[in-house]
């Protein structure tokens, strides 16, 4: 399975890449397969490269439906029923 993670671009770096926040967490991505993208900008990151733009609308709620689907595997993971 192959997941994109949302995040926020917060710094622009040299040689198409830039510094982006996921839920907090800061990491340096390539943002080469994609034009004039600016500070505030959110993206989808997957593997190190951002592959597209999208809202901050979305954004919130992909990583609200991550955060519930962590919660429930823990649950999960609580009452003996992941495996």
């Amino acid at each position: 399975m192959c997941l994109a993670i949302p995040a926020e671009v917060i710094e622009l770096l040299p040689d198409g890449m830039g510094k982006v926040s996921i839920d907090g967490i800061e990491k340096a991505v390539s943002l080469a397969l994609l034009s004039e993208i600016a500070v505030g900008d959110y993206v989808l990151i997957h593997v190190g490269f951002a592959l597209s733009r999208i809202s901050p609308e979305e954004a919130k709620d992909t990583l609200d439906a991550l955060r519930e689907m962590g919660e429930l595997a823990g649950e999960l993971n609580l009452a003996g029923l992941a495996g």
